[in-house]
């Protein structure tokens, strides 16, 4: 969410952003924000007016009956009710008013950096850097899922009686790689100087609210029926909620954090949630990074950030490139986002595994997260990104590790967190 102020003083910049991400139907929104807004200061500064006026009246009054003018004193005192219920309309009509202008600046996109591509959609989303070499084996890759059935670690069939489509049972080693693939992760974040963190897996409805659109909202979270909480589809949004309604000091920035926990998603509207295989699901796990930072500092995060993902991706042997996401690709609180994809060497081309963000400062106003620093109070930027998300990151590190026997190496980095486990067979 972008500063009222700010669309006040600049309401063409405002409105050339929504046209860059091509959601021309919320222009009109920028010009009645500025009429809300305008009738809100309106009502408010009449209300101030009534109130010092009331304060004045209100010492006349006292005067006045302390020189016995009856009379008077209660002439004022009837003005002073009048102006009563004229305030409380005012304040009515100022709270009414603001509230409009909330609602529509819930909506209107943030500010996007200058370094984004202009795109309708993903399609139009732009390579940037290519790291470790793709490599397409001299054998036939099976499936994802078939490879781990061979290992007797997928149960499909089991798991969509208990639950349906979009989950799935792990078994054996394949069960055991997930979790060290988690537990590498953790560790490998802790070593970069972020503290560790087990987030509640639910949030309120404020939280939630405060930390992605509405639509976002709708496609992707369960609701818990009957109580203001929602199964979390990410751990950023926990993470990032932790500070809401919190100032914090200048001297504790940046907060870095790590966090594992399970994500639910609905996958509205997705295609091939039937498809045989973990892709695309309903239930999976995630080791985040979140980053609290000075504005200043937020664009030097960003890139430490994704480099963080490739570089973990590199240590277990999988290509990995990243993708600036173009203007339309882009969730409308996001500034800026760069996808980390990785080489899948049977379908012979890159596919996400994890994205990372910058949401400037739209986060921090919507949670009203502020920063006490040298030169007053001022709103910290938020970051976010993947650190590893299984099982689909499995998709990759099964194909890229399979041998042709049907084995698949275990990359010396994740060995110690496998028992001492070189190699996985059939």
């Amino acid at each position: 969410m972008i500063d009222v102020k700010f669309l006040r003083e600049n309401p063409e910049v405002v409105k050339e952003n929504i046209r860059k991400k091509f959601q021309d139907d919320k222009l009109p929104l920028v010009d009645e924000v500025i009429d809300y807004d305008k009738k809100a200061r309106q009502a408010q500064q009449q209300a101030d007016e009534l109130r010092a006026n009331r304060k004045k009246i209100s010492k006349q009054i006292g005067a006045l009956m302390g020189q016995g003018k009856k009379e008077e004193a209660e002439a004022l005192k009837e003005q002073v009710n009048k102006d009563a219920e004229k305030l409380a309309e005012l304040e009515q009509l100022e709270g009414q008013m603001q509230e409009e202008v909330r609602k529509r600046m819930m909506i209107i996109p943030n500010i996007i950096d200058p370094q984004v591509p202009i795109g309708k959609d993903d399609s139009e989303n732009v390579e940037v850097e290519k790291f470790g070499e793709p490599v397409v084996p001299d054998f036939e890759i099976p499936y994802h899922a078939e490879i781990m059935e061979a290992l007797n670690g997928l149960d499909l069939d089991g798991a969509r009686k208990v639950a349906g489509n979009g989950f799935y049972y792990l078994l054996g080693d394949i069960a055991r790689l997930h979790s060290s693939i988690i537990s590498y992760a953790r560790d490998f974040m802790i070593n970069k100087g972020f503290t560790y963190c087990i987030p509640p897996f639910m949030i309120r409805g404020d939280i939630a609210s405060g930390v992605m659109s509405f639509a976002e909202m709708d496609a992707m979270m369960y609701k818990i029926e009957g109580e203001d909480l929602y199964l979390i589809g990410t751990s950023e949004h926990s993470m990032i909620g932790r500070f809401i309604d919190t100032i914090l000091q200048e001297n504790e920035l940046p907060q870095t954090l790590t966090s594992y926990s399970p994500c639910f998603r609905k996958e509205k509207g997705a295609h091939g949630i039937e498809e045989r295989g973990v892709y695309r699901i309903h239930q999976f796990e995630k080791q985040e990074m979140i980053v609290v930072c000075k504005p200043e500092e937020s664009k030097e995060w960003f890139d430490k950030m994704w480099q963080y993902t490739v570089e973990l991706f590199r240590s277990l042997d999988i290509p990995v490139r990243t993708l600036e996401c173009c203007s339309g690709d882009l969730a409308d609180l996001k500034v800026r986002s760069i996808d980390v994809e990785a080489w899948s060497p049977r379908q012979q081309k890159y596919f996400e595994v994890g994205s990372c963000s910058n949401l400037g400062d739209a986060q921090a106003r919507r949670l009203k997260i502020r920063v006490n620093g040298e030169k007053g109070k001022y709103l910290p930027h938020t970051l976010n990104n993947t650190v590893v998300a299984p099982p689909r990151m499995l998709i990759a590190f099964l194909e890229n590790n399979l041998n042709a026997d049907g084995s698949v190496n275990i990359p010396k980095a994740l060995q110690p967190y496998m028992g001492g486990l070189e190699v996985m067979k059939p």
